[in-house]
């Protein structure tokens, strides 16, 4: 009790006495439940766990689907997930895992930007230690765990039908995705590898558009201009890519002539099989690989056993005969 107390009459005492206690304890009392609410949980809601994901694209439809499917699943397990979109920017995708690393996450899901760029994320979570879970696409740095498909195989499937399709001869164009990023390396490598096996295919060009829709419809333009009649088949590396292609073959009035064949099974592009304006799409599994990322990303955060740590989801070739089994 203050010194100054003593002095006073022991009535005033008595009063002045209670207005210091409750002055002084019921603050204490209050920072003290709040403080126990808040103490070691950071960011953690009710000292759940959290896990923290980096996207290639949001401005992508399948990117999008397996967004959605981590985000089901992370409700499922009543768990944390804090997702950000790295924009195909491999250096904003490295400053986000250092954000979850400074925010103490539980896991991290990285859907790679890039093979090489991107492989610096992987290394600076794992050095914190922190479990890193890769989804749908890869990078030269291992991580802990890997969801997705063999990329390859997509293209191997798109191509065999393609050449089903032209009887082994013809001239086709290929349009690429974003350059450097594991789907793109991979699915030209499997396209390559079927044509080798088919020397009156003849490939007239090929270029990158990014995964873009719009980007792939002008190049198709240009395609159109440059080559005309000489253009009997596009493959594209994705959906959004082949609906912009299908598109400038449509309005040139071309598209009758020449077999388009793309991957994802996206909603457009489904739709567009069933309507038989497209002539193939393969089907990537974005719920299986986006919950399962989740799965894996929970189980490695808790310490338990992961039976296998790279889960590759095949690939499905989708034509007008099995389409409805596809579409929602």
């Amino acid at each position: 009790m203050p010194r100054f107390a003593e002095n006073l009459p022991a009535k005033n005492l008595s009063t002045m006495q209670k207005k210091l206690l409750i002055n002084i304890f019921i603050p204490l009392i209050i920072t003290g439940l709040f403080g126990s609410c808040n103490q070691g949980t950071g960011n953690k809601e009710e000292g759940g766990l959290v896990i923290g994901a980096s996207m290639l694209s949001l401005q992508s439809e399948f990117v999008v689907n397996v967004k959605d499917a981590m985000e089901e699943e992370a409700k499922n397990q009543k768990i944390k997930l804090i997702v950000n979109d790295a924009q195909r920017t491999a250096d904003r995708q490295v400053q986000q895992i250092e954000s979850f690393i400074a925010q103490r996450v539980d896991a991290i899901i990285l859907n790679p930007c890039e093979v090489e760029a991107s492989s610096p994320a992987v290394e600076k979570a794992k050095a914190a230690g922190i479990p890193v879970v890769n989804v749908n696409s890869e990078t030269s740095a291992e991580p802990d765990g890997f969801v997705g498909s063999r990329d390859e195989e997509s293209a191997e499937i798109a191509m065999e039908h393609i050449a089903k399709l032209l009887n082994g001869k013809g001239n086709i164009v290929m349009i690429d995705g974003y350059m450097g990023q594991a789907a793109q390396l991979k699915r030209a490598a499997g396209a390559k590898a079927v044509l080798e096996k088919y020397p009156e295919i003849k490939v007239l060009a090929e270029q990158t558009a990014d995964w873009d829709r719009a980007k792939a419809m002008s190049l198709m333009e240009n395609w159109i201009q440059s080559y005309g009649d000489k253009i009997n088949a596009v493959f594209a590396q994705n959906d959004e890519m082949g609906m912009g292609a299908l598109q400038a073959l449509e309005q040139a009035k071309m598209k009758e002539k020449v077999v388009v064949v793309s991957i994802d099974a996206i909603a457009d592009a489904l739709h567009a099989v069933k309507s038989g304006r497209l002539n193939a799409t393969v089907f990537q599994d974005a719920k299986g690989q986006g919950a399962g990322a989740v799965d894996m990303a929970i189980k490695l955060a808790k310490k338990e056993p992961v039976e296998n740590t790279a889960i590759f989801i095949p690939f499905q070739l989708v034509t007008t005969d099995n389409v409805d089994s596809f579409i929602k």
